[in-house]
């Protein structure tokens, strides 16, 4: 198989992420005018305890999709994934009456009043990883990036439109709700008689069968997903105490300035990726000449653009956010080896799936958080809190590193078990 439609998938995830980005750079300004940090801190822990709950809804298992080769196994491991989604959802509805207890035990008041949502968000975002990554495997990519489109634009929007409204406790909050379920709606509308009723209404496996033949999804991807999670919020969560929020503040403006563009590049990079690497694997080709090929071609993208960014972040941030904001410019110059390596190691991920080594995904997830525990407790102990941004960002970088050369290894022995023509 030609590299050509890789690259062409690629690159239309990649416009698309790029257009929904755009869209909330552009917009971002005026709501951190328009809105209070309280209510930034409120949609952080509301989309912090969501994304946990999305994990927990799906077990992994939409990640299988694109892997069997029968159709119907396949159709299979969405009716798995539509039975998780439904446990889970009808958990988080029976915690409604707790909303005022939860909200205590985060000391945030707010958080009881959108409670409510919490099993509608998701719903919409669990509900989208299913069809995602049954898209990716019908090779629907123009589904997968319309919704990316949609889902900002409604977002920005909506968060605009009930700021301007007055609506600015909860506002944001009803947005990341409305947003998914809106686009949601949209793309099955337009995806049901081209994708989606083959996947309802075909013959599929037993149910029972294809959850113990991926298991190792929720044995293995679903502790490293949670480690992970738990790993991104370990700043907030272990510095607001020490330092106050006023410093965690800056990092996470910080992280959502440094990484937000950066994950979608590698959402799109995986999602491409993985369909063509399962799609190699299946026909018995090689995959090393091409990850040497584009590890190189990534690097020759990366490493200049991070460089120039490295002389000109405090200064863009200042006139991105306001003076106030500079420094968060200068948290991110730490982060850009961790960025350049999280680009690749995204591209890369899916290895994990496709050699069915999610074992050791899950010993580099812990391995990972433990290094940024360490870094953490070291800038604490000293009393800085530069130096634990420092100690964060460098403990990534020695743990993703040597998860990469892993990667490489796994695809070379992959090329070394094939039969040699």
């Amino acid at each position: 198989m030609p590299m050509r439609p890789l690259f062409k998938h690629t690159a239309q995830l990649l416009s698309a992420n790029v257009i929904a980005q755009a869209v909330g750079l552009l917009v971002y300004p005026l709501l951190s005018r328009m809105y209070s940090p309280e209510d930034f801190g409120v949609l952080n822990l509301f989309l912090s305890i969501g994304a946990l709950l999305v994990l927990l809804a799906t077990a992994e298992y939409p990640y299988s999709i694109v892997l069997p080769r029968e159709e119907r196994q396949a159709r299979g491991l969405v009716r798995v994934c539509i039975l998780c989604l439904s446990a889970v959802v009808a958990l988080v509805v029976i915690s409604i009456p707790l909303a005022r207890p939860i909200a205590a035990l985060f000391k945030a008041e707010g958080l009881a009043r959108c409670w409510w949502l919490m099993p509608l968000y998701v719903l919409a975002a669990a509900s989208w990883n299913i069809l995602n990554y049954w898209y990716i495997r019908q090779s629907a990519f123009t589904r997968v990036s319309g919704y990316q489109v949609s889902q900002s634009l409604v977002s920005s929007g909506a968060k605009l439109g009930f700021g301007y409204a007055g609506f600015l406790q909860g506002g944001l909050i009803w947005s990341a709700v409305l947003a998914p379920l809106v686009s949601l709606g949209i793309s099955v509308a337009a995806g049901w008689k081209s994708h989606l009723r083959l996947c309802f209404r075909g013959e599929s496996a037993d149910v029972a069968d294809v959850a113990r033949q991926y298991r190792n999804f929720p044995l293995f991807n679903l502790p490293r997903s949670l480690v992970n999670t738990l790993s991104c919020y370990l700043p907030a969560l272990a510095l607001t105490p020490v330092f106050g929020s006023a410093h965690v503040g800056l990092w996470s403006m910080a992280v959502s300035l440094g990484f937000t563009p950066v994950s979608m590049v590698t959402r799109a990079l995986n999602q491409s990726v993985y369909g063509f690497v399962a799609e190699r694997i299946h026909q018995g080709q090689r995959l090393l000449p091409f990850f040497r090929k584009f590890t190189f071609r990534l690097l020759a993208v990366c490493v200049p653009g991070l460089l120039l960014l490295y002389f000109v972040l405090p200064d863009l941030t200042a006139w991105l956010l306001g003076e106030q904001w500079r420094v968060s410019g200068q948290y991110i110059r730490w982060m850009l080896p961790w960025v350049c390596l999280t680009i690749l190691t995204g591209a890369a991920g899916c290895l994990n799936d496709v050699f069915s080594q999610q074992k050791w995904g899950l010993v580099f997830e812990v391995a990972l958080c433990l290094a940024r525990v360490g870094g953490l407790l070291m800038g604490i102990a000293a009393g800085d809190f530069t130096l634990c941004i420092a100690g964060y960002c460098i403990g990534s970088v020695v743990v993703i590193l040597p998860q990469y050369i892993w990667y490489m290894w796994l695809v070379r022995r992959y090329d070394e078990s094939l039969p040699r023509s």
